[in-house]
């Protein structure tokens, strides 16, 4: 199954919708405008076992490093997801 995942600049969010729900990634946007804190990832239980999450969060690190944003792993899956793929660590405020 491939999931679109979009990227709402206003809302503060990464999300895909997926047989009528809503799963995202929320984050905030720090004062100098160039770190990310993605503060918490929400599968609907329907949709859990999918993989849905660590899409989104790949989606949103890619989204971050392509634009040299740095982040902050407040989110325990993010940084779960991070231990795991070591290669976004060099975009990564550990706090």
């Amino acid at each position: 199954m491939s999931v679109v995942i979009t990227h709402n600049k206003d809302e503060r969010q990464f999300f895909a919708e997926v047989d009528g729900a809503r799963a995202l990634l929320e984050y905030s946007v720090t004062v100098k405008g160039r770190t990310l804190d993605f503060q918490s990832t929400f599968v609907p239980p329907p949709l859990r076992g999918r993989h849905i999450a660590q899409d989104i969060v790949k989606f949103a690190l890619e989204y971050a490093k392509e634009n040299n944003y740095t982040i902050i792993p407040s989110c325990p899956f993010v940084k779960y997801y991070i231990d795991k793929h070591p290669e976004y660590l060099d975009i990564t405020v550990r706090i």
